[in-house]
């Protein structure tokens, strides 16, 4: 399961790079959020898929990105804290 996962965020990932725009990022993100949601994982496997994307995403450097990828970069990490955010209230 967690080699799905792992794999399934890489593919995440490089969508989020080669998105044309915010609206088609936002959709991907949506997608698959709730396709996890829709198979039935956990939410606490949710919440670490999220903080293992936005780990990641952390990681690129800006200097070996072009410019659509570094913006799609920041505003994805953006759309993961708020979702991230969101996630947590809803547990307490």
């Amino acid at each position: 399961m967690s080699l799905a996962l792992d794999e399934y965020r890489t593919k995440l990932i490089n969508k989020i790079l080669f998105a044309s725009s915010q609206e088609e990022l936002k959709r991907f993100i949506d997608t698959a959020l709730k396709a996890l949601e829709q198979n039935k994982v956990n939410g606490h496997i949710i919440s670490r898929f999220i903080e293992k994307i936005i780990n990641d995403l952390e990681l690129f450097n800006p200097m070996k990105k072009e410019s659509q990828q570094w913006s799609n970069i920041k505003f994805a990490r953006i759309l993961f804290n708020r979702i991230k955010n969101n996630l947590s209230e809803t547990v307490k």
